[in-house]
Parts: structure tokens; sequence; C-alpha cells
């Protein structure tokens, strides 16, 4: 796909379907960006991976781990398989559920306070955390359910006008369970961070100021060497995570003690 066709690219909801098998993702997968869908577009959730993905990573309660193949949080076989394909590919430890795996933005989104729902090792899954991105809260708690019962999930964010074509594009790859949401996952930045006034509302509001100030640091020190969003953000969150514990309110503001 050329960066102008890329460019032209105007996602605005978000379409999740749930799979059976491993093998049907590859496929669907590949058929979305043949459509024209970025690939860092495209989110995949799943636990037991096997044939083609072997995934170890190093998963506690109280460090959620999530890492794209450049920086070693992840080692696996990705090569041939439609992970290979997807950006931001990780492991997280999500309360309730497990070990997930997490390709694509949605284990940004998992991995940050954007949802208030992964606090810690005590928050209450990814039902809620879905539920909080504006998911019905009966579909987010079948699809967390489903996920444990080792189906997968895929999310697209999809244009507006384009909705039907990828829905039936999903159906007919043996999608089931599928929901329409109004609205794109979000995203902190857009491009660099100039400021507080740049970070989403989601994010802000789950940042103290100081939290805020470090967010951006890390962030923009990644994007500007890489201009990797989805990079940035873990790299971001990951210090977040590192520095402050939440408070009381689900915000981002206790400095961690020295140890």
């Amino acid at each position: 796909m050329t960066e102008k066709n890329i460019a032209a690219y105007k996602a605005e909801r978000s379409l999740s379907a749930v799979f059976q098998n491993e093998d049907q993702l590859d496929p669907v997968v590949r058929r979305l960006i043949e459509r024209g869908v970025p690939q860092d577009q495209i989110s995949v959730l799943g636990q037991n991976f096997q044939s083609k993905t072997r995934i170890t990573g190093f998963l506690t309660k109280k460090d959620v781990i999530l890492g794209g193949l450049r920086n070693g949080a992840v080692f696996g076989s990705f090569f041939g398989s439609f992970l290979s394909l997807l950006t931001g590919v990780g492991v997280l430890f999500i309360p309730f559920v497990g070990s997930v795996v997490a390709a694509g933005p949605i284990g940004a989104v998992l991995l940050g306070a954007a949802t208030g729902a992964l606090a810690g090792s005590a928050g209450a899954g990814i039902a809620s955390a879905l539920a909080t991105l504006g998911m019905p809260e009966e579909k987010a708690t079948l699809y967390q359910t489903r996920l444990q019962a080792g189906d997968f999930l895929v999310m697209v964010e999809v244009p507006a006008e384009r909705t039907g074509e990828f829905q039936l594009l999903l159906e007919s790859a043996g999608g089931q369970e599928i929901h329409l949401n109004e609205a794109t996952l979000p995203r902190p930045c857009t491009g660099e961070c100039k400021g507080p006034e740049d970070l989403s509302p989601e994010v802000r509001s789950h940042l103290s100021p100081e939290a805020q100030t470090l967010f951006i640091e890390r962030y923009n020190a990644v994007y500007q060497k890489d201009a990797d969003v989805q990079k940035a953000e873990q790299v971001a969150w990951q210090a977040i995570h590192g520095q402050f514990d939440e408070d009381e309110t689900g915000v981002w503001a206790k400095p961690k003690a020295i140890v």
C-alpha cells in the first residue's frame, strides 16, 4: 500500500470480532491489509497461540510487561505468521484473564491508564477495559469469556463509509459476535507531544502534572528517533509504571518509594 493510500485512510470506527481458531487469523489480517487497512490499526488478542507463534515472557502481577520485537521484551518465532505484520506485539498480564498476547494498538491502550481498568494486580480485567472504551458491558464480558476459553479477538479501525464492507469481510472470514464501536481506540498523541495540551483527555486525566512531564519526555525521546507512535507510547507507559503508583482515584500520581 502506498503512502498516499495510507494518508487517505481515515479511521473513525472500530469493528471487533471473535475467531475460534488461530488458523483463521492470518487470512483475515492479510485480507484487511489488502483492502487498505494500515497495519497499525489492526489489533489481535489471544492466549493460546501455538503452532506458528511460540511466545515467552516474564510475567508478574505487579509488573505488566508489554514490548515489541525490537526492544526484546518478547521473544518468539513470528516470521511467516500474521503477527509479523502487526505493530506492538507483546504480552500483558490481565487480571482475571491471565497472560494475553496483544498485537496492535489495543496493547498500548491496555498497558496505559486510558481505561483505568488495569490498576496494578487487582484490576477488573479486560471486560472492564473494553466497557470503558465504549463497548456494551454484556458484549465486553462475552469477549473476556471467549478469550478465557481460548478464542481470539480481532479489532480493526475503519472509515465510517466502509463499515459495512469490513463487517462483511470479518463475517466471511469466520468472525463471530461482531460489534461496532462508534470511536477508534484512544491514543495519547497523534505525533510528537509538545506539551500536556497535546495529550488526549483520556490519558491526561489519569496522569498527575509530574507524570505528564515524564510521559511526554519518554514518548518524545522514542518518537523523535523512530517516528513510531506505538513504540513511543509503550516506552512512556513503562516509565510511568516504573516511577509512579495510582492513587485512590486512579491517577498515576504517587511516586514509588525508593527501596
